[in-house]
């Protein structure tokens, strides 16, 4: 599906979040239990395009834009954070009347994925979390070196406006593994994605600081892992240079009981590599 499809197939829907109202793009589709798809950092809720078909054959899928990506609003002189992503999957679940679901989390979506979790009572049950490849243990992670600019604090405004086409196409095709490398055409969608509302680049240095996030609220979100309240899954592809094999061997070491389905030739992205696998895997456990 084309990322124009995609798009036109959903809707933009108000919320409130922090006395302001905003824009957010959603799309549900299919018949079932619901399901709630977080996409990661910095693209958009299309990532779920290539596995949206084969789920929505079991469930009611909904997959939304993150404030700041996709086709949701941009304010420009935000403060974004994790906590306000989660609520605004709070504020989707209370006007679909979504009173349970799976959440499944990839990269920057399986860290919003630990703050619902840590929270007491979330606007619903969550009955099960699936997550692909993100640093959920974030001593362990290695972002991008492009990643590490944006997120400091005086060389983010600088590195956001050397974000160009040619700069995010080499840092994103270098997290795919070579056995299954995202060709052009695909780059330039995802690129031309990212230009929808006014641009995600040009707000990456502020869309960043959920790396400031990660390490301030590492013990919050690693215990929500661990506390063995809700059934635990992972889908992870070992040769993603970022969050691969090293994170999968240290959620296999802490969480011994987590199922974790190990793709070896996959990388950074395995819904988008081997999507009809890893819709199997969400869909069979």
């Amino acid at each position: 599906m084309s990322p124009d499809s995609w798009f036109e197939s959903g809707e933009r829907l108000p919320v409130e979040l922090g006395g302001g109202s905003f824009e957010i793009f959603c799309r549900v589709s299919g018949s079932g239990p619901w399901l709630t798809l977080l996409h990661g950092f910095p693209t958009s809720s299309w990532d779920w395009a290539k596995v949206a078909p084969a789920l929505e054959q079991s469930f009611r899928l909904l997959c939304f834009d993150f404030l700041g990506f996709g086709d949701s609003d941009k304010p420009r002189r935000h403060r974004y954070s994790i906590a306000e992503q989660a609520d605004v999957a709070e504020a989707l679940w209370r006007h679909f009347g979504i009173g349970e679901t799976v959440l499944v989390g990839h990269d920057y979506g399986a860290t919003v994925a630990q703050e619902l979790l840590a929270r007491e009572r979330p606007a619903a049950r969550i009955s099960g979390v699936i997550l692909l490849n993100a640093a959920v243990y974030v001593r362990l992670a290695r972002p991008l070196v492009i990643q590490s600019l944006l997120a400091n604090r005086l060389t983010g405004p600088l590195a956001a406006r050397a974000v160009r086409e040619r700069v995010f196409r080499r840092s994103f095709a270098s997290i795919f593994s070579a056995q299954h490398p995202i060709g052009a055409a695909e780059l330039r969608e995802h690129w031309q994605v990212l230009q929808r509302r006014g641009g995600s680049a040009q707000l990456s240095h502020r869309l960043s600081h959920y790396m400031t996030d990660r390490k301030r609220y590492a013990a919050r979100w690693e215990a929500a892992l661990e506390n063995e309240r809700v059934p635990l899954r992972f889908i992870w592809g070992m040769a993603d240079p970022r969050s691969g094999a090293h994170i999968a061997r240290e959620i296999r070491h802490r969480l011994p009981a987590a199922p974790l389905v190990a793709l070896d030739d996959v990388g950074h992205y395995p819904q988008l590599e081997v999507p009809e696998l890893v819709a199997h895997e969400i869909t069979s456990g």
